[in-house]
């Protein structure tokens, strides 16, 4: 079985598992059984709508399947826990009609809240997170010597230029010595995102912009994109380093195209040795790489510090903890 199909049929059977063990102690009568089903049924129609709708695409279809996504992953995983715990509750002889209708609104009830903190949250500007990394072989010049990474910022039917606009006012706020993006910044093609994605040509830091491809500018056309990042003043780095020279203190600064990027354009082929080749053995080389898989490849070649993006962070709970085996 092909792994889509997989995907799909594990998600069909979810939403009738969610329908079979909630429905029937929410005591909604008739009609209102009917309607909840009528919204699984919608649900797990829409759901495919919020990875497939890309570019300028259709903003409400896109919205309304990533909203489908997001509230039926909370409402999955809420009756799975309240299935164990009315299991439990069976053996111990003490499961009762109050427990089932209780248990069923109180997932209805976690799934209303944890979905408006979800859209909160992912709509305000993006937080900073600071990080203080300590590096082997790093000068005294580049002591306190200030990254800024972006990464993940998929710029398409739900991301536009309003949110883009206050992302690049904070990060210039921060006056940083570097600029970094570690792929995945759109979701549609030049022709529908470039305006869009224009307010990045406004990002300043004192040793430039440089970037990398994700996964998901191949499957937007990655080298119109490459162009496009080119003509905004971000410095590309496809397998291919840099040396920055910083109060005379020296780093190398490589990146590679994305872990499958040779699926899409065999040429892209992601190569740590290849990024890295000729560059100083003695400084700091800091290597920007999409997919954390990348790493090990990336120790083989002399790297100190790796920098991706890709897992979102682990998006939200639980994914976060599964998002670790990446």
């Amino acid at each position: 079985m092909n792994r889509r199909l997989l995907v799909g049929v594990l998600l069909i059977g979810l939403h009738v598992f969610v329908g079979v063990t909630l429905i029937p102690d929410l005591s909604l009568g008739l009609l209102g059984s009917a309607l909840a089903w009528g919204y699984l049924t919608l649900s797990a129609v829409l759901m495919r709508y919020g990875v497939l709708v890309r570019g300028g695409g259709n903003a409400l279809l896109a919205w309304s399947g990533l909203l489908a996504m997001g509230i039926f992953s909370s409402l999955a995983i809420f009756s799975l826990v309240r299935a164990f715990v009315l299991a439990l509750a069976s053996l111990l002889s003490s499961e009762s009609a109050e427990l089932a209708q209780g248990s069923a609104l109180a997932v209805i009830a976690a799934v209303l809240v944890v979905t408006l903190f979800g859209v909160i949250n992912a709509r305000r500007t993006a937080a900073i997170a600071e990080r203080t990394i300590a590096l082997r072989n790093l000068p005294t010049a580049l002591q306190g010597f200030s990254i800024v990474q972006l990464t993940d910022i998929h710029v398409g039917p739900t991301i536009k230029q309003g949110y883009i606009d206050a992302v690049v006012k904070r990060v210039n706020s921060l006056s940083p010595d570097l600029i970094v993006i570690t792929g995945d910044l759109v979701d549609g093609s030049v022709a529908e995102l470039a305006d869009d994605f224009a307010p990045l040509g406004q990002l300043r830091a004192r040793h430039g912009v440089y970037v990398v491809t994700g996964n998901h500018e191949y499957y937007a056309g990655a080298d119109s994109w490459i162009a496009e990042f080119e003509r905004l003043g971000m410095k590309v780095l496809l397998n291919r380093h840099v040396v920055l020279e910083h109060d005379g203190g020296r780093m190398v600064l490589a990146g590679i195209a994305d872990y499958s990027a040779e699926l899409f354009r065999p040429s892209h082929k992601s190569d740590p040795v290849a990024a890295f080749a000729g560059a100083p053995v003695d400084v700091p080389r800091i290597l920007l790489a999409h997919q954390p898989r990348s790493a090990k490849a990336a120790l083989a070649a002399g790297c100190d510090l790796q920098l991706s993006g890709h897992t979102h962070g682990g998006q939200f709970w639980p994914w976060m903890h599964f998002v670790r085996w990446q």
